[in-house]
């Protein structure tokens, strides 16, 4: 018991200092929180977004547009926010000096994790939240199908910034692949068209990404049935998938 109280106390204390610098860091609080909320609101208040579309099977575009705001939290938080940060430790030597001490450099990646993970969640409260209040966005129906769709898209968005961090070298390269790689998932997520309005043949494509499976699962939860199941086999592959290589390639210094 001695030995796990000795463990846990630098582990907390790391996960305290990072949620500290973390708070301070407004770029990735907007990203995470207020950018997802702007662009409801935005697209919200445009008329024509509060109508019934018979192409999107009976729902306004408003509805639509809250899950992918959901799916824009995770996009900021794991492949924006969550690597510079990491990458820049390793530049600048800190993970090398905290091997030299109790303190592992695993505790630091878990505290990011961790941290991220959870501004993550309580963006997609907030998407939720403001949908509902603002534009009588129904709550997801199916609310245990929601919240495994939404735990699996999370730690894939976690995992994709884990595997960016592993692999760039700089700071510079990963806000380069962060820059690449944030704008097809955005487009995979529906920002610029839902995924339920795309053309079958690109749908069917898009499904078999990470945010284009989220995107469908979180639909279908949001309308009340369960996610599909390929969805959610498509969202544990990736999971899996990414978060094993991001521990093979990953390197502390």
């Amino acid at each position: 018991m001695s030995t796990a109280v000795v463990t846990n106390a630098p582990n907390k204390a790391v996960l305290k200092a990072e949620f500290t610098l973390f708070r301070r860091e407004a770029g990735s609080l907007i990203g995470i929180l207020l950018f997802p909320i702007a662009l409801l609101v935005i697209l919200g208040s445009i008329p024509s977004f509060r109508e019934v579309d018979p192409g999107l099977g009976g729902i306004r575009l408003v509805d639509a547009y809250v899950p992918v705001t959901v799916l824009l939290a995770m996009i900021a938080g794991g492949i924006q926010s969550m690597p510079p940060i990491i990458t820049g430790y390793r530049e600048r030597g800190v993970l090398r000096r905290m091997s030299t001490t109790p303190v592992r450099p695993s505790a630091l990646l878990s505290a990011q994790m961790a941290i991220h993970g959870a501004a993550i969640v309580l963006g997609a409260a907030l998407c939720l939240a403001v949908g509902r209040i603002a534009f009588d966005v129904a709550l997801p129906r199916q609310l245990a199908g929601y919240l495994l769709a939404l735990a699996l898209s999370v730690v894939v968005a976690l995992s994709l910034g884990a595997l960016i961090a592993s692999r760039a070298r700089t700071t510079k390269i990963s806000n380069a692949i962060g820059t690449v790689v944030f704008f097809p998932a955005m487009f995979c997520a529906g920002v610029w068209v839902p995924v339920q309005a795309m053309p079958d043949a690109l749908a069917h494509i898009v499904e078999l990404t990470p945010f284009g499976a989220a995107a469908q699962a979180l639909n279908q939860a949001m309308a009340g049935d369960w996610p599909g199941w390929s969805h959610l086999l498509v969202l544990a592959v990736w999971a899996v998938g990414l978060s094993g290589a991001a521990a093979r390639w990953f390197r502390w210094e």
